[in-house]
């Protein structure tokens, strides 16, 4: 969850703007971490639902920054062997990104080393609605019966499809808060938070949340 990327440029006095694009720095980080640790999959809140209140200047240096940086490292993530995905309310995105975003995960569909998922337009509320409805209209077309109705196959009507639950959740920038992010899945997660701003992130950063992941005893509830 990369929080504090605003706060990062006011704490250094430039454009908050200028924030986010330094922000893409820990992003590419994080995916090299995953990389050199084999960690198979890294889910990356880069936009919710809440974010579209945001001004439309905001919005559009976002927007722009998220296809730029992704069209930028394309060839890398090929080479590296990174699947990209963009998870979140399809039809909140913006329609002049639609091409591009269809693009990069055609390109990497077959990729198999890391999955990268893009939180992008994302709401976990929001999310577990959708799949609430989407089941409903399944069992009124017959499609389902209120027996085969699981908490299992209940997941594959969300944004993401069927991914397994996140095992670590890092939050930076100091919050200890949730912020609508995988609500459902982080059932059973382990939850880091990191007064850092998301901007100040280090490779170290990510190598302490995992050490102390590893030292933590999951029981799921026994």
């Amino acid at each position: 969850m990369m929080d504090g990327n605003r706060r990062w440029a006011l704490k250094n006095k430039i454009e908050s703007f200028l924030g986010h694009k330094n922000g893409v720095k820990s992003a590419e980080i994080a995916v090299n971490f995953c990389l050199d640790n084999n960690i198979k999959i890294l889910s990356l809140y880069t936009l919710s639902i809440e974010n579209l209140k945001r001004s439309e200047e905001e919005k559009k240096y976002l927007f722009n920054l998220l296809i730029e940086e992704n069209q930028k490292n394309l060839e890398y993530y090929i080479s590296k062997g990174v699947k990209v995905r963009f998870v979140g309310d399809r039809s909140l995105f913006p329609i002049n990104l639609v091409d591009v975003i269809n693009q990069i995960e055609f390109k990497t569909h077959h990729l198999d080393k890391l999955q990268l998922n893009l939180l992008f337009c994302y709401g976990s509320r929001q999310e577990i609605l959708s799949a609430a409805k989407l089941m409903a209209q399944d069992f009124k077309d017959g499609k389902i019966s209120l027996d085969n109705i699981t908490i299992d196959n209940f997941t594959d009507f969300f944004w993401p499809g069927n991914l397994p639950d996140p095992e670590l959740v890092i939050r930076t920038g100091g919050e200890f808060r949730v912020s609508n992010f995988m609500l459902y899945q982080l059932a059973y997660s382990e939850l880091y938070f990191i007064e850092k701003l998301w901007p100040e992130l280090t490779y170290e950063d990510f190598k302490e949340a995992l050490k102390w992941f590893s030292l933590r005893k999951r029981r799921f509830g026994a």
